[in-house]
């Protein structure tokens, strides 16, 4: 199908254009952008005027719940989502049911996945079997089945040898270990130490479970020089230690979420369980210490950690809720408000959730590596179409994913989606 989007805002923070320009379309790759070629016909032609014109998102953090947890979420409804929010490529992690620790597993997922003909999905292999922190996973296998990393997700390895071997056993193969930070036996908590839960009696995580377990992660990297990815960090101490392994030449990049660079743990409020979440909210000295580490590029990309979760596992006392929200479908419009608020450059806004995210994940990518996450001629056909004067109320029952559980309910943001392109396809357009 041939497209021609005319007279929309063309940004591509990968190679710095931001000018009125027209994008040709065709065979899923964009043919041209400004000057439409000679004898070009559309078989369908979008005026843009008023908008943006961006590359298709790329979020680092997206449960699908699928396979395992389809009363939380299915494939097919938070797929939608993503694109809903101009989200055409995602990473999911390795905490499904069954754990993605087969290559069997990953080639289903991901096969389920292309039928739906909506964002790509990029998972992450499990860094031991089961996530039990026994016994290291065939890697190999599952980098050929199409992970892109492994990972614990949310569960800390207990033995630091089983860690160390794992780095080494990366390192030598070139692959990425992700890692959240949290200490296993100080990260129990279920709200960030300090006053706020001293007060309302909840146990705490305290700053001290993210940098122990930094510590831990960069003491066996200079021993290994494996690649690190961290997975959103919460703190303004955490932040500094990873400043500190950039400048030393470590190999490691990091990501935050949108729940801690907007909220504090004062959104707590009366106990709202939709405020539960991991890593917990901490206080504003650590939230703008996020930001600004987003903001001059020592944590690399911003992510949804998107985490549909059932309504009857929110309406329970806060401390035995289940952590987590969905926010696929608000990472566009947060990163906006985030650089309208912050005074940031909507350049820096727009490459932490389009190609920042894509330098994270680097060669795992293979040849898309220098085509998603940019637009640009010859390069694949993922975009967005953002109608920036669009302001919104977020309603948690009109979002498309099945989990309607946000800390962000009722919140007005800037900028919404009108359309998303995954491969020269529309995968969504609002009515």
């Amino acid at each position: 199908m041939k497209i021609l989007i005319r007279n929309g805002r063309v940004m591509d923070p990968a190679r710095g254009f931001d000018q009125q320009a027209d994008v040709a379309i065709a065979d899923g790759k964009v043919l041209a952008v400004g000057k439409t070629p000679q004898g070009f016909a559309a078989d369908r032609d979008i005026d843009a005027a008023g908008c943006w014109v961006l590359p298709g998102l790329v979020d680092l953090a997206v449960r699908l719940r699928e396979p395992g947890h389809e009363h939380e979420g299915m494939l097919q409804s938070e797929m939608t989502a993503a694109v809903a929010g101009g989200v055409t490529s995602l990473v999911c992690p390795p905490d499904t049911e069954p754990v993605l620790d087969e290559q069997g597993l990953v080639e289903m997922l991901k096969f389920r996945a292309e039928k739906l003909h909506q964002s790509r999905l990029f998972p992450l292999g499990a860094l031991t079997l089961g996530l039990q922190g026994e016994v290291l996973t065939e890697m190999a296998e599952l980098t050929e089945s199409g992970c892109v990393g492994f990972s614990q997700a949310e569960v800390p390895l207990t033995s630091t040898q089983t860690l160390q071997r794992a780095l080494q056993y990366a390192a030598t193969y070139g692959y990425t270990v992700w890692l959240r930070p949290q200490e296993l036996h100080l990260g129990k908590g279920v709200a960030a130490s300090g006053p706020l839960a001293t007060r309302m009696g909840l146990s705490g995580v305290p700053v001290a479970a993210e940098t122990i377990a930094l510590h831990t992660i960069f003491e066996l990297m200079r021993g290994t020089q494996a690649r690190v990815h961290l997975c959103r960090l919460s703190s303004a101490a955490g932040v500094e230690l990873v400043r500190r392994a950039k400048a030393e030449g470590l190999q490691v990049t990091a990501d935050v979420s949108i729940n801690s660079l907007h909220l504090t743990d004062t959104d707590i409020g009366y106990f709202d369980s939709s405020a539960r979440l991991t890593p917990p909210l901490r206080q504003q000295r650590d939230r703008d210490a996020l930001s600004a580490a987003l903001a001059d590029g020592t944590i690399d990309a911003l992510v949804s950690d998107h985490t549909p979760v059932d309504e009857d596992a929110k309406v329970l006392p806060f401390a035995e809720a289940e952590p987590g929200a969905t926010g696929v479908e608000l990472l566009l419009s947060l990163a906006v408000k985030w650089s309208q608020d912050g005074q940031v450059p909507l350049s820096r806004a727009l490459a932490a959730i389009t190609v920042s995210p894509v330098q994270v994940l680097g060669r795992s990518l293979g040849e898309l590596q220098e085509q998603v996450g940019r637009l640009a001629e010859g390069g694949v056909a993922d975009l967005c179409i953002v109608d920036p004067q669009a302001a919104w109320t977020v309603q948690p029952q009109a979002l498309a994913s099945q989990g309607k559980s946000t800390p962000f309910a009722g919140y007005e943001l800037p900028a919404r989606v009108r359309l998303t392109l995954v491969e020269g396809r529309v995968a969504f357009e609002r009515g």
